[in-house]
């Protein structure tokens, strides 16, 4: 009876066993599935990315040459101004009257020479007559120098006083855009010197400069580099994803600042619309070496193992391996990949989230990787232009 039980008992468990076995087996998750793709192979230059600062490349600050009353404004606060446009009028009375104070003068020292003039023949005529002596006649010569001496002195001093009354009138010294005046009409300003008072200001809108601070790595990089004349360079806002603006780098300072280790560039960027205004921050890119041919892969396919960044391959037999790469800039919305990888790899572009381990299976379906579209970040080679050489020759000579 005994034995009957466990036989029956070992039926019993034979069949739960049975049972289960199909039931695990349809329990086994498939293997994960993924994207992979051969990296993109194309002609890149890589780029120094800096932060910098728009500055105007003309500022004046507007001060009247003569001091006086305001009597009116001729210009829009913010306008655009042509060079020589009437900007503000001072009351012209008081220099008119010097004017004619001046020119009274004049005809005063011209009658006082036209005097000397009839003395001096009167005197000479009769020194052939031994009617007066030498001495008299030197003393009228010298009377008629002096006369004409003060003549010159009054012709400058009516000069002077024109210019007093032409500078009544304040004009603008350079195109550009104007700032809101300072002073209203009805005004005392003085004039004549640095510390007058600034009636406005006047900004040229095109070109721009963008002045930027680079390391001395960078500056020796450049310096090493045979760059013949080329130093193109993108610059965006701060509202911009892309690096859609162009300039040229025309600047390089003298010197390298001993105490922040960098030096200063600058480029100029053509600012036709006017949009670009000084004092804006913007990041500039500056063209490193030549082009040279490299891998992209899309920047969510590398990965981070610590200090290091890896790719995921599949082998022909769908295990997955890591490799770890060497990472450059990102271009158009892909990653450059300098070292770590074969043209003939597939990288896993899509799923890299379900990689678990090295050397699981997968299932992987072939993609293509593509530039990200309206991303317009890969450089393109441009010609020199002519106002770069000078930068580029005092970079290869260290000057």
């Amino acid at each position: 009876m005994r034995t009957a039980r466990i036989v029956a008992a070992s039926v019993l468990m034979a069949g739960v066993l049975q049972g289960c076995t199909p039931r695990s087996e349809a329990q086994t998750p498939p293997d994960p599935a993924v994207t992979v793709a051969v990296p993109l192979v194309r002609q890149v230059q890589d780029w120094d990315e800096f932060t910098g600062r728009f500055e105007a490349t003309r500022t004046v600050e507007v001060r009247a040459r003569v001091g006086g009353y305001i009597s009116a404004v001729h210009f829009r606060d913010g306008a655009q101004v042509r060079q020589g446009q009437l900007l503000f009028t001072l009351d012209p009375r008081p220099a008119q009257a010097a004017l004619a104070a001046a020119r009274a003068s004049l005809a005063q020292a011209q009658a006082q020479l036209a005097l000397a003039r009839t003395n001096l023949a009167r005197s000479e005529g009769l020194l052939e007559a031994q009617a007066v002596s030498q001495a008299e006649v030197d003393a009228q010569r010298g009377a008629q120098q002096t006369a004409e001496a003060s003549v010159a002195a009054a012709n400058a001093a009516v000069r002077a006083r024109q210019l007093d009354l032409e500078f009544t009138r304040v004009t603008a010294p350079i195109s550009g855009r104007v700032s809101d005046r300072r002073v209203d009409p009805g005004n005392l300003v003085g004039g004549g010197s640095s510390a007058a008072d600034v009636l406005t200001t006047i900004v040229a809108s095109g070109p721009i400069h963008f002045t930027f601070d680079a390391s001395e790595a960078v500056l020796l990089k450049y310096q090493r580099q045979t760059r013949q004349g080329v130093a193109p360079v993108r610059l965006r806002l701060q509202d911009e994803s892309g690096f859609t603006r162009s300039g040229t780098l025309d600047f390089t300072d003298n010197a390298v600042d001993t105490a922040s280790g960098v030096i200063r560039l600058r480029a100029v960027v053509p600012n036709v619309d006017g949009f670009l205004k000084p004092g804006m921050f913007g990041q500039a890119r500056l063209a490193g070496a030549g082009t040279y041919e490299a891998m992209l892969v899309p920047d969510a396919a590398i990965a981070t193992d610590q200090a290091r960044r890896i790719v995921y391959v599949v082998a022909a037999d769908g295990s997955v391996a890591p490799r770890p790469v060497q990472t450059g800039p990102l271009i158009e919305g892909l990653r450059v990949v300098r070292s770590g990888l074969q043209r003939t790899d597939r990288v896993i572009i899509n799923g890299v989230q379900r990689i678990q381990q090295p050397g699981m299976k997968v299932q992987a379906s072939t993609g293509t990787i593509a530039p990200v579209a309206g991303r317009s970040e890969l450089p393109v080679t441009r010609a020199a232009p002519a106002s770069s050489a000078t930068f580029a020759a005092s970079l290869s000579s260290g000057d």
